[in-house]
């Protein structure tokens, strides 16, 4: 076992122990927790000033991961499916296994399924998806370094977990799955 295989180990901990991560993603630092946790992901909404009505999102390593939240038909499955790594987050029909603070007011959950190998290796450890919202003050530049996180929350975020963001341009794009609708263009 490699060091990297414990440091997840540790991460995974400290989630299940109801903690707020920074992590690196495709194109931006994220902000995460775990989806159940309810006081974790309002201190990631407090940090960030946001209001929870917007939503957040579930970001996996495998569609297995995000399956118990989704309701999605075989041909919405098989794309959500083939999405992996492309950086694109998707509005999918939730499960009632999706808790108020993770969809917002919203009828529907934003999903995406990494290929990145910090968030992989984060959502292998905790065998299930991650929350994901840009870190950042609401209406500021996602953060796009490690020294940008510590500039926007000091010391207010458990723990900023080591690596690099991926080759995207910013937070990824968002499509609504059921329409094609485009909600969000890449690199925002």
């Amino acid at each position: 076992m490699n060091h990297r295989y414990w440091q997840y180990k540790m991460i995974a901990a400290r989630l299940f122990s109801g903690e707020v991560i920074a992590y690196p993603t495709e194109g931006v630092w994220g902000l995460g927790c775990l989806p159940e946790s309810e006081q974790a992901t309002m201190k990631i909404l407090e940090l960030k000033n946001r209001t929870w009505d917007k939503g957040l999102i579930l970001l996996g390593s495998e569609f297995s991961q995000l399956e118990p939240y989704i309701n999605l038909s075989g041909d919405e499955a098989r794309t959500l499916e083939k999405s992996a790594g492309e950086g694109i987050t998707y509005l999918v029909g939730k499960s009632d296994k999706v808790p108020l603070w993770i969809s917002g007011s919203h009828q529907q959950v934003a999903v995406r399924i990494s290929n990145h190998k910090t968030v992989k290796g984060i959502c292998e450890a905790v065998e299930q998806p991650i929350v994901s919202t840009s870190a950042n003050l609401s209406g500021k530049p996602a953060a796009k370094t490690r020294l940008q996180v510590i500039r926007y929350f000091k010391h207010q975020v458990d723990y900023i977990v080591p690596g690099a963001i991926g080759g995207g341009q910013g937070a990824s794009k968002i499509v609504d799955l059921k329409t094609g609708t485009l909600i969000r263009p890449g690199g925002t």
